[in-house]
């Protein structure tokens, strides 16, 4: 008789659908919201807007960073870790440690201030990481 297996596998799909615990392990929320993924591998410049008399954007070197494997950063101050969830990118460990920005294309991100409103600083990929 197979029903109690079927029964069991049930409740267990069940109980994972509705979020509960498995196997008496709690899910603590995860920061920022969608699916966990990685950024493009590459030198990220940053940039404020210029204007219409002078230059179209001014570099804000130390802003800029790189990103490689492992969900890894480095940048001029030193090296640590990101996070990217959906299109919530936070910098968790190293120089940009509580950093948050939010991906706006394949290539692009918009620093957030820390009441976590769109700043003016824009960062774009220059290069893969191969050179």
């Amino acid at each position: 008789m197979k029903t109690p297996h079927i029964i069991l596998l049930a409740l267990v799909a069940a109980i994972v659908a509705a979020g509960g615990p498995v196997l008496g392990q709690s899910r603590a929320p995860l920061p920022g919201g969608g699916m966990l993924r990685v950024l493009p591998h590459g030198d990220y410049q940053c940039a404020l807007p210029g204007d219409a008399g002078g230059d179209p954007y001014t570099v804000v070197a130390e802003e800029n960073f790189r990103i490689s494997t492992a969900s890894r950063y480095t940048s001029m101050a030193g090296a640590g870790t990101y996070i990217l969830r959906g299109s919530d990118l936070t910098f968790t460990r190293g120089p940009k440690k509580g950093e948050r920005f939010e991906r706006i294309g394949d290539n692009q991100l918009r620093k957030l201030d820390a009441l976590g409103e769109i700043s003016d600083i824009l960062c774009t990929r220059l290069s893969d990481r191969r050179r």
